[in-house]
């Protein structure tokens, strides 16, 4: 086992048991009550269990590596020394979350020298942990997964998402409208780090959407990649850019035409 083999096995190792823990407590305030409050729109949502599980992946992960860097969600952002830094959604479905719709999850990346070489999913109400580390596979809850296989882009079951932004909204909306018949269905559940998860176990054949933030899909892009799928952007952008399409090999590139007409046909609508 090479250095960074080990690296990134016990970046896992942390970041699994992190992202459970951080789980736990979401769980507590989903069956005991919060406070909600609002961030960049009045539809774009923050609670207490955002902060809290926040302040506990800080408290857990730079407790143990005090020398990484760390940005999350809600603000908190740690330059770091060691060449590593965790990237880091403490709740990704916040709407979900507060309407009780059981599909929000903790997501956990650790990138090496801008890399991403381990990340977790935790689905809080299933109790699902999506992991990856570099070159060693993804799993869930300790058993490995796969991308789908053998679809063809009209039967593809494929997710996508909207920002909160009305105008940005409207955008996305159109760029559906153009996808739509080309795929099997569209799944809109709320949550791009679940969305990528299902992509890499074969709940999904794929999955797109743009103007992402790094805490949205660090984790999940690399579960895909190492469940045997492909990543990349469109419009001019990178998958980094956050503008995404997952999926795996046999539509990858078919989805990702799509996509693309779809986008720059309602950029010059």
């Amino acid at each position: 086992m090479t250095a960074n083999e080990r690296l990134a096995g016990e970046l896992l190792a942390l970041a699994v048991a992190a992202a459970r823990e951080a789980g736990e407590l979401i769980a507590r305030y989903a069956a005991e009550g919060f406070a909600v409050g609002t961030k960049s729109t009045a539809t774009d949502m923050v609670t207490e269990a955002d902060r809290a599980a926040e302040a506990l992946l800080i408290e857990r992960l730079l407790g143990a590596r005090p020398g990484d860097g760390f940005v999350g969600e809600e603000g908190t952002l740690e330059t770091g020394s060691s060449g590593v830094r965790w990237v880091v959604d403490p709740l990704d479905g916040t709407t979900n979350f507060i309407y009780g719709i059981p599909a929000y999850a903790v997501s956990v990346a650790a990138e090496a020298e801008g890399e991403a070489v381990a990340g977790v999913v935790h689905d809080v109400a299933h109790g699902l942990t999506y992991a990856a580390a570099a070159g060693r596979g993804a799993t869930c809850n300790g058993r490995p997964v796969r991308v789908r296989a053998g679809a063809s882009l009209s039967t593809a079951l494929v997710a996508t998402g909207f920002a909160y932004d009305a105008a940005r909204r409207g955008e996305q909306a159109a760029v559906l409208t153009r996808v739509l018949p080309r795929v099997r269905d569209i799944r809109r559940m709320g949550s791009a780090a679940l969305d990528l998860a299902h992509v890499a176990c074969g709940v999904l054949d794929g999955y797109y959407e743009y103007r992402l933030n790094a805490w949205d899909i660090a984790a999940g892009g690399l579960l895909v990649r190492e469940a045997g799928g492909l990543t990349g952007g469109f419009g001019g952008y990178g998958f980094g850019d956050g503008y995404v399409v997952a999926a795996g090999p046999g539509i990858f590139d078919a989805l990702t035409t799509v996509v693309e007409t779809a986008y720059r046909e309602t950029a010059r609508a």
